[in-house]
Parts: structure tokens; sequence; C-alpha cells
């Protein structure tokens, strides 16, 4: 490269474009770029949701022998931190919500159908004349039964049932098998602690017999129950992961359309100020050139880059570049004084922490040798 290159000088204070034009001018300048700082920092955010609905998205994949449950949490909690992301395929959030309700309050109705229906065998069950001692919850002081809850980890009767059937909170039950598990554990844990051959224990066995048979008569029904809710789950997971693919798709256009949008304004910003900039001087471009030679070869060829942008003339490819500086526009001298002064601090930085390296390991090449030494020096005196 020949010496009329440019480049800033090491340890040479920034010389700073002048604008010709009055301070109002220049706060003008500056609230536009505070504006594009702004819109940049916007961008960032949508950029980093769409990178992180598709990381989410290959963790899910990777993930083997998860339920449909968990992989869904996992879509909604996405869903949640991008905050409502657009439309897709003409329904929007609000509407897949809705039908999200939908389908909860059908499921709902179907298994509270068969909750009426376990109820009704659950009174011929309790209204048997053997049924009374379970009724109630066991009086374990009145009996003084000292070792009752050592023995029975769970205690349960029918009035507890009951309360949770028609419970209007938390506490109530949510399908017909935690009723049926309820109800099994009145009688088991009557049988396991009550003598085998004692009333409780007979009566307990024989209402369990019925029970089981009444159980088994449902059963079908709630498996099948069981199942439609397992696809409803299934179906409702792919149409989530359908529209919310659609909508990152969606964001995922918008913000590199206004990324685009975003680059011209700057190069509009970046036309007008260096239409304003004053030109570089003789020595300067000297100066310039010789701290173009220090670059890196790395570096070097970004700065060519820088070159060829403004230039389509210049032939950056060749073996040998030749560059006239005095034929380089103001724009291409000022990016590259300030490209190389960057550059030049970052060699600096790091030459001196090679170097404290080098001093760090001459140090302890230097000690090594001593201790070696020492210990030779005993040897020979003993």
């Amino acid at each position: 490269m020949e010496e009329s290159s440019v480049a800033a000088v090491e340890n040479e204070p920034m010389a700073a474009p002048l604008l010709s034009n009055p301070e109002t001018e220049v706060d003008g300048f500056k609230h536009r770029v505070d504006g594009i700082i702004f819109k940049a920092d916007e961008l960032e955010k949508k950029v980093n949701e769409v990178v992180q609905f598709y990381e989410s998205k290959k963790q899910v994949n990777n993930s083997k022998g998860n339920s449909v449950v968990r992989e869904k949490d996992k879509l909604v909690g996405v869903r949640n931190t991008n905050g409502g992301v657009g439309n897709s395929g003409g329904r929007n959030n609000e509407q897949m919500q809705v039908d999200g309700c939908r389908k909860e309050v059908v499921c709902s109705k179907r298994m509270q159908d068969l909750m009426r229906q376990f109820g009704t065998f659950l009174r011929q069950i309790t209204n048997h004349r053997r049924a009374r001692p379970f009724l109630e919850p066991v009086d374990v002081k009145g009996l003084g039964l000292d070792d009752y809850y050592e023995v029975i980890k769970k205690p349960m009767d029918f009035h507890t049932i009951q309360n949770r059937m028609e419970a209007k909170d938390d506490t109530r039950y949510k399908n017909v098998r935690e009723i049926y598990s309820d109800v099994r554990l009145v009688f088991t844990n009557a049988m396991k602690y009550n003598k085998e051959r004692s009333d409780i224990h007979v009566a307990a066995k024989t209402l369990l017999d019925k029970f089981q048979e009444k159980w088994l008569q449902l059963l079908p029904k709630v498996v099948e129950e069981e199942t439609r809710q397992k696809e409803d789950e299934a179906q409702e997971l792919v149409n989530m992961q359908i529209a919310q693919e659609a909508a990152i798709a969606r964001l995922a256009r918008d913000t590199d359309n206004e990324l685009n949008e975003l680059n011209l304004h700057l190069e509009d910003i970046r036309k007008v100020v260096v239409q304003r900039c004053r030109k570089m001087s003789t020595d300067e471009k000297r100066k310039l050139g010789v701290s173009l030679s220090k670059l890196s070869a790395e570096d070097l060829n970004k700065a060519i880059e820088i070159i060829a942008q403004d230039n389509p003339n210049f032939q950056s490819t060749a073996e040998v570049v030749h560059l006239d500086m005095d034929a380089q526009s103001k724009s291409t001298l000022w990016r590259l004084k300030f490209f190389v002064k960057e550059a030049l601090e970052l060699q600096a930085k790091s030459s001196a922490s090679k170097g404290d390296d080098n001093s760090k390991r001459k140090k302890e090449i230097c000690d090594a040798l001593a201790k070696t030494a020492k210990k030779r020096s005993k040897k020979l005196l003993s």
C-alpha cells in the first residue's frame, strides 16, 4: 500500500468532523440520532424474542418423554415472554384464548356429568346400613385410639369427601379418579387398622366390594373422557405451536423491514453529516497512511472494505493495492480515521497484555532455574 493511505496517528487527539451549520442544526442531528438509538434498542428486544422462541422450540424438540402438558407450559411461557406477539392466519391471541376457554368448559361439563353419576352410586353406598362408621371422621380421642395416626397416615371419611365435592375453591375435586381414590381410602384405612374378623373390617370389605362393582360400570366412560382430554390437549398444543410460529415469523419479517428502514435513515444522516465535514489536510492524510501500515492483516482487510464501499472502481482483491488518498471521498477518509484509531488502540491493549504474560512466564522460568540450582548445591554439600 502506498504511503498516501489514510489513518489516525497513535496518541493523536481525535479530530471530529466540523459542521458549518448553526448549533440548532447540530441539536437536530443529535435528536435524530437519539431516536434511532431508541428504535434500535426496541428492535434488539424483538430480535431477542425471535431467538428465544426458536431456542425454546429446539429444547422442546430435543427433550424426549415430556408430557403434553409440560410442552404446553413451555410454549405458553414463551408466548407470555413475547407479550402476545402479532396475529397469525387470521386468528389472534385473544381468539385462541377464547377457543381454549370453550374447550375447558366443554371438558369440565363432561367431567362434571361423570362426577354426578359417580355421586349417585356413592349415595347408594353411604345409605347402606353398614356405612354408618364411615360417614364421619374417626373420633380418635373419644375412642382412645392412641396409635391411630401412627398406623393411618391419611385419614378419610365420607363427610370430608362430600365437602370436597361441593367446595367452591381449589380443594374441590378436579376429576372422578380423585374421588374414587378417597372412597377406597375410607375402606382400606378401616381394614388396615381393624382386625380382619372385626365388624368394622368386615363392613369395610363388604362396602368396598360393592363400591368396586359400581366403579367398574362407570370406568369405561371415565377412560373415554380421559382419552378425549388428552387428545384435546395434544390438538391445543399443535394449534398453539402453529399460531406461535406464524406470529414469530411475522415478527421476524416486520423486524427485518424495520431494520432495513433504520439503516436507510442512518445512511441519510451520514450523507448529510459528510456534506458538512471539513476536508482532511494533507498532513492528516499522510499520518493516516502511516497508521494504516501498522494495522494487522485482518484490520487492514476491513479498512480496504471501507474504501471499496464508496469506490466501485477500487480493486480491493488485487495482490498489491494502490490507494490514492486524494481520490477518496470525505466520507471514506473520516470513516477510515475513526476505524484505524480504534483498531490501533485495541492492538496496543492486546500487546500490553501479551507483554505482561511474557514477563510472568520469564519470572516463572527464572524461579524454577534458581530452585533447581539450590537443590544441586545441597546435594554437592552433602
